[in-house]
C-alpha cells in the first residue's frame, strides 16, 4: 500500500532514516492491500477456463484457484499478500499464534522469549530434531543466518527487522539472542512477520540483491515442487518435525481473470478460492452456498481504509474542516450502497479485529452522516453556499469501489449542505499516486493499509510518526508526509515512542487509547471501512480455515 520511500514504514517501519527504502516499504505495503482485495492482475499466461486442467490424478490433493501474480517467494524480498500465504505454509518462524487467535506460540522457538529487564535484549530457545528441505539441520547459526539475510539483502521488507535488530547472536547450538536498537514492545509479534522464516544456509546466499524469486528451502510442513507462471505445486514434506499435513499436497492455480476463477469453482475445477472475486462473484456465490454445498468462510480483514487529509492544504489546515469532512462521512451506507454488506464500518485507525485496543472514537464525536454538526462547523471556518468550500477528492483509478465511494460522499455532501462543501473528483493511476503523496499534490486521497503484524503499533506508527517537523511547517520527514498527510504532534510522537517501549500492557493500551482521541480531535486521517475475508471451499472440503491473521493454513484441508 504504498509509496516508494524512503524511510519507511509499510509497511511499516519506524524508526527508520533512509526515505528510499521506506518508501519502497509503502508501495510494497499499499500493492499487497490492493492485491488482496483486487487481485485482478493479469498473469502473463492465461489458464484460462480449460477443462480439467486442474484436475489430479491424486484424490488427497487440495487445488486452489487464484488470481495473484507472484513477484518472489524469497522470504527476504516478498511483501505481496499472495507470497506471504506461501510463506506461511511453506516455511516456519520463530513465533505464530494460536489457531483462531492472536495468542503467540513457539514454532521453532521452544517458550516466548526471555526480556532482560530493559526490554533490548531477546533470548529464545530453539527446537532440536528440525530439518530443512535439503536435509540441512536446523540450529541457532542456521536462524541467525536467515535473519541477518532477511537484513543484510536490501529485500522490499527488510527494514522491519532491520530498522529495529542491533544484533543476531547463536548463544548456544539451540538458543538464539537478539539486541535491539532500543525497546519495542511488539518485537515478539513482529516475529511472526511471514518472511522471518528459517530458511537453508546451504541453500541461500547472504548479499545484496542476492534473491531467488522462484525458490524455497525452508523447514515448513510443505516443500516447494514446482514454481510455475500458471501454477505452483507443493508437497508434504515427510521429514517434517512437527504435525504433518492431512492431504498430500497443494496445486495453486493462477487464472487470468476473477471470472476464471469464479466459473471454475462453480464448476469444481478447483476446491477452494480466496481473496480473488470481486463484489458481484462474492454475493452470488453466498446465494447459491446453500443449494450447492459450498463451504462460505468469512473474518473481518486486518486491512484498513482511510481518508488522506493534506494538513498543508490552506482549507484543510482549520481543524473544524477536517472535522466537518469527518462528519459527513455515513459508513452504514457506503456498507448498503456500495459493498453490499462485504465490509464492516471503521472509527479509528486501530482496526476491530484488535478488540482489546479499538475504540470508535469518530463514531463518539462524529457519527454517520452528521450534517448539522458538518454545517455548523463549516460555518465556525467561514463556509457557506454563498462562499463554499472547494476541495478535490482523489481516488486510484484502478479500484472500482474507491470511484464509487468518492461518488457517494461528493453526492451527499452537495445533496445535504447545501452547497456549503463542493467537492471535485480526481482519479490517478496507483503508482503515480505513490510517487506524488509525500509532495503534496492531493488535498483528500482514498488509501488503505495492511499491517506487517498483527499489533496496533503497525496502526498508529505508520500513519502518525514524523522524525522531523513542527506544528508550523507540518512533517518534513517520516510516516505523515509519506501518506500525503504531514501531520505534526509532538505529543503523537512522545505516545508512539513510550507505547513501543511499555511492557506493561494495561498501561500500554491506555496510551493508545489517548492516542486514539487525540486523532479524533485533530483528524489527519478518517477511518472509513474494514474489509471482508471471504474463503469459498467445495462440498466436502474439510479443514478449511480462515485465521484471525486472515493466513490459511494448508495443512488442515482434506477431501
Amino acid at each position: 500500500m504504498k509509496p516508494n520511500q524512503t524511510t519507511r514504514v509499510n509497511y511499516r517501519s519506524i524508526t527508520g532514516s533512509i526515505r528510499g527504502a521506506i518508501f519502497d516499504r509503502h508501495w510494497r505495503k499499499w500493492a499487497k492491500f490492493v492485491g488482496l482485495f483486487s487481485m485482478c492482475c493479469l498473469l502473463a499466461i492465461s489458464c484460462g477456463d480449460r477443462p480439467g486442467m486442474n484436475q489430479s490424478s491424486d484424490p488427497n490433493r487440495i487445488s486452489i484457484g487464484t488470481t495473484a501474480k507472484i513477484r518472489t517467494i524469497d522470504p527476504a524480498d516478498a511483501y505481496e499478500n499472495a507470497a506471504g500465504m506461501l510463506l506461511y505454509n511453506l516455511g516456519d518462524r520463530l513465533y505464530t499464534y494460536e489457531s483462531g487467535t492472536t495468542t503467540l506460540k513457539p514454532q521453532l522457538a521452544t517458550a516466548l522469549p526471555q526480556i532482560s529487564p530493559d526490554g533490548v535484549t531477546y533470548t529464545i530457545p530453539l527446537r532440536s530434531g528440525v530439518l530443512y528441505h535439503d536435509g540441512t539441520p536446523f540450529n541457532a547459526e542456521t536462524m541467525k543466518f536467515s535473519l541477518q539475510r532477511f537484513m543484510e539483502n536490501g529485500g522490499s521488507p527488510s527494514s522491519l527487522l532491520s530498522n529495529i535488530v542491533e544484533s543476531v547472536a547463536a548463544s548456544g547450538e539451540y538458543e538464539l539472542t537478539l539486541k535491539l536498537k532500543q525497546p519495542f514492545a511488539a518485537f515478539s509479534d513482529l516475529l511472526t512477520f511471514s518472511g522471518l522464516v528459517a530458511v537453508s544456509p546451504t541453500a541461500y546466499q547472504i548479499g545484496a540483491g542476492q534473491f531467488k524469486p522462484d525458490t524455497f528451502v525452508g523447514t515448513g510442513p510443505y516443500k516447494l515442487v514446482s514454481y510455475g507462471t500458471d501454477s505452483i505445486k507443493l508437497d508434504v514434506f515427510e521429514d517434517y518435525w512437527g504435525e504433518k499435513p492431512i492431504n498430500t499436497g497443494i496445486d495453486i492455480q493462477q487464472f487470468s481473470s476473477p471470472a476464471n476463477v469464479y466459473n471454475s469453482f462453480r464448476r469444481g475445477a478447483v476446491d477452494l478460492t480466496y481473496g480473488t472475486l470481486d463484489l458481484d462473484q462474492i454475493t452470488s456465490l453466498e446465494k447459491q452456498a446453500p443449494g450447492e454445498g459450498w463451504q462460505v468462510i468469512s473474518n473481518r480483514s486486518n486491512g484498513v481504509y482511510v481518508l488522506t487529509l493534506n494538513m498543508k492544504d490552506e482549507a484543510l489546515k482549520k481543524p473544524e474542516v477536517r472535522q466537518a469532512i469527518a462528519s459527513i462521512i455515513d459508513r452504514p451506507l457506503l456498507q448498503q450502497r456500495i459493498f453490499q454488506g462485504q465490509m464492516e464500518p471503521l472509527y479509528s485507525l486501530i482496526p476491530t479485529t484488535l478488540e482489546r485496543y479499538y475504540q470508535p472514537v469518530f463514531k463518539e464525536k462524529y457519527g454517520d452522516g452528521n450534517f448539522a454538526q458538518a454545517k455548523q462547523l463549516l460555518t465556525q471556518a467561514g463556509y457557506t453556499p454563498e462562499n463554499p468550500l472547494q476541495l478535490q477528492l482523489w481516488y486510484r483509478s484502478n479500484l472500482r469501489t474507491n470511484a464509487d465511494v468518492a461518488a457517494t460522499i461528493k453526492a451527499v455532501a452537495e445533496q445535504e449542505l447545501g452547497g456549503a462543501l463542493q467537492i471535485q473528483l480526481q482519479s490517478v493511476e496507483a503508482a503515480t499516486a505513490y510517487n506524488n503523496l509525500d509532495k503534496g499534490v492531493y488535498s483528500m486521497f482514498i488509501l488503505d493499509w495492511t499491517p506487517d503484524f498483527f499489533d496496533p503499533d503497525n496502526y498508529i506508527n505508520p500513519f502518525l510518526s514524523c522524525a522531523k517537523g513542527s506544528v508550523e511547517t507540518g512533517c518534513e520527514e517520516g510516516e505523515t508526509k509519506l501518506w500525503g498527510s504531514f501531520y505534526y504532534s509532538d505529543r503523537v510522537n512522545q505516545l508512539i515512542a513510550r507505547e513501543r517501549q511499555e511492557q506493561n500492557p494495561e498501561t500500554r493500551r491506555q496510551i493508545f487509547t489517548e492516542l486514539q482521541q487525540i486523532i479524533s480531535e485533530d483528524v489527519p486521517f478518517i477511518p472509513l471501512w474494514q474489509g471482508k475475508e471471504y474463503l469459498f471451499a467445495r462440498k466436502g472440503i474439510q479443514g478449511a480455515t480462515l485465521e484471525s491473521t486472515q493466513a490459511v493454513p494448508f495443512g488442515t484441508l482434506k477431501k
